[in-house]
């Protein structure tokens, strides 16, 4: 117990006092600030269209808590998913694989360390949520049980759940962030569609990881019950939507059956059963390649025939001219040819589809969900735009080159803008057929942002993990219409003038930031 002890403390404050941790909390205390919304906002995290639930203590604590297991889960794996990464970049994983732990419980000290980082988060949520309450409602007596029992039974069996899923993903992906991400979502997406699903059996309270399947249906049977409904779905998340007129219902929480509670501790025992299992297909660090391969190899070295090569001196007539070329043509060349050739390349046939899909499609569909999806589809290529040279140990070199600020990181940014200009093409040409100026300007500026972002958090945060999780929810939120994150302008605005004037200067705030900080970096060496 003393080395799983150790690798969990190491890991837990390794990762809480990092700037993504700090960054991710920050947002987390705003998220959750707007789990509860105001009676005059735009937006609902709950939403039952003609109703709204009465803000008692037992609706503010249960949609609390079921929008931090959702939320939290959701950005969270993206928050936990390079442990083990870490420790091979650190080779760290090099010194573990000496001592005498096992490969199990080395992923369980893993699996428990990303828990208690999700669970940190979960904690302040949980403090907010008992804020909001005395924030949002008046004359509403607070009971305790209605906050302390859905966080106890939604979130914390749903990010012991996520922590599994990120070790699983990081033992048989490995290196394929982008899969993990991909998996991940996916498996998300089958979650969810489960949460209103017709059928209200025992199945499919046991197959809800979340558990906010049983509040569901709760509160669907509460409105049909009182009001001679047959509601069938509930939206859950940020829905944006105008506001229209509603009538009320007092909700008073969910009745706790024993098959609810028995499903808790079986996906508790399934995040268990999983990292068992993954520990038998764990590689320990040994990256050796198999011995089929060795052997091959040694047989051509022996076959092949000594040459013997008479030494020479070294004349300097015969070198060629030493040639300056301080242009940064080169290093665009090769930082692009860096993003082409980043991860698989059978993604690029995703790619590829997306990119031909978005030329025949409805243009309203390529811009509001194609665009961004594809966008999305290159966030571990983006990400490391100005941090590999940290993960790669190179800054040494590149910080003392010639001119790193006014060669290198321009190098980096146009790379990353023209590959995003190319990506989005299609639709840019669409617009441009049309004669939608405004769109086009849109485009280019959602291109400039997105790259802006890539560098300006990489350098900051010294991370990739960090753009990783906002570029996430960037996504999600312009695919759920949510105003506010349309970074590319396929959100109607009321006010275009207003909404490119902020754009621009987000772009000019970051470009700034981001020369500035590269730039005390430089000097402090």
């Amino acid at each position: 117990m003393k080395y799983i002890y150790s690798i969990i403390k190491a890991d837990y404050l390794q990762r809480t006092r990092s700037y993504s941790f700090l960054i991710t909390l920050a947002i987390t205390i705003y998220a959750a600030y707007s789990f509860v919304p105001p009676p005059t906002a735009s937006y609902t995290t709950l939403n039952v269209v003609g109703y709204k639930g009465v803000y008692n203590a037992a609706w503010v604590g249960h949609v609390s808590a079921m929008m931090t297991a959702i939320m939290l889960s959701l950005y969270g794996f993206f928050l936990v998913n390079s442990g083990i990464k870490k420790d091979i970049d650190t080779e760290v994983g090099l010194i573990i694989a000496t001592t005498p732990i096992t490969n199990f419980g080395y992923l369980l000290s893993k699996l428990l360390s990303n828990f208690l980082v999700l669970l940190t988060i979960a904690g302040i949520t949980f403090i907010i949520s008992i804020v909001m309450f005395f924030v949002r409602t008046t004359g509403q007596p607070f009971i305790t049980s209605d906050f302390i029992f859905p966080y106890l039974f939604f979130v914390l069996p749903a990010l012991f759940t996520i922590s599994a899923l990120a070790i699983a993903g990081e033992v048989f992906l490995r290196k394929r962030t982008i899969l993990q991400y991909v998996a991940f979502i996916f498996l998300f997406g089958v979650i969810m569609a489960n949460v209103n699903g017709q059928k209200n059996n025992t199945v499919a309270v046991f197959i809800d990881p979340f558990g906010v399947r049983t509040m569901v249906q709760s509160v669907k049977d509460k409105i049909n019950t009182q009001y001679h409904e047959n509601i069938q779905a509930i939206n859950l998340g940020f829905t944006f939507n105008h506001r229209q007129g509603f009538k009320t219902f007092e909700w008073n929480g969910i009745a706790w059956t024993s098959i609810f509670f028995l499903s808790r501790l079986v996906w508790i025992s399934f995040s268990l059963a999983l990292v068992y299992f993954s520990s038998f297909f764990f590689h320990r660090f040994d990256f050796k390649q198999p011995l089929s391969k060795k052997k091959k190899t040694a047989i051509t070295i022996q076959d092949t025939p000594a040459i013997s090569i008479a030494p020479a001196g070294i004349s300097r007539e015969s070198l060629p001219p030493v040639v300056a070329d301080y242009s940064i043509f080169p290093f665009i060349k090769t930082e692009l040819l860096l993003l082409l050739r980043q991860g698989p390349q059978w993604l690029w046939l995703i790619n590829g589809g997306l990119w031909i899909s978005m030329l025949f499609v409805p243009l309203n569909i390529a811009y509001a969900y194609l665009l961004p999806v594809l966008l999305f589809m290159q966030v571990t290529r983006w990400s490391d735009l100005a941090t590999k040279e940290k993960t790669n140990r190179l800054h040494y070199f590149t910080y003392s080159s010639y001119k790193p600020l006014q060669r290198m990181l321009p190098s980096q940014l146009l790379a990353g803008i023209v590959m995003a200009l190319a990506l989005l093409a299609p639709v840019l040409l669409r617009c441009l057929i049309t004669a939608d100026l405004f769109s086009v300007i849109n485009i280019i500026n959602g291109c400039l942002f997105i790259v802006l972002l890539a560098v300006c958090f990489g350098i900051v945060s010294g991370s990739k993990k960090l753009y990783e999780i906002i570029f996430f929810l960037l996504t999600y939120l312009i695919i759920d219409k949510a105003p506010f994150a349309d970074f590319i302008g396929g959100i109607p605005h009321d006010n275009h003038a207003a909404y490119l004037t902020t754009m621009v200067i987000l772009n000019l705030f970051l470009a700034i930031t981001s020369f500035t900080v590269r730039s005390y970096q430089v000097r402090h060496l």
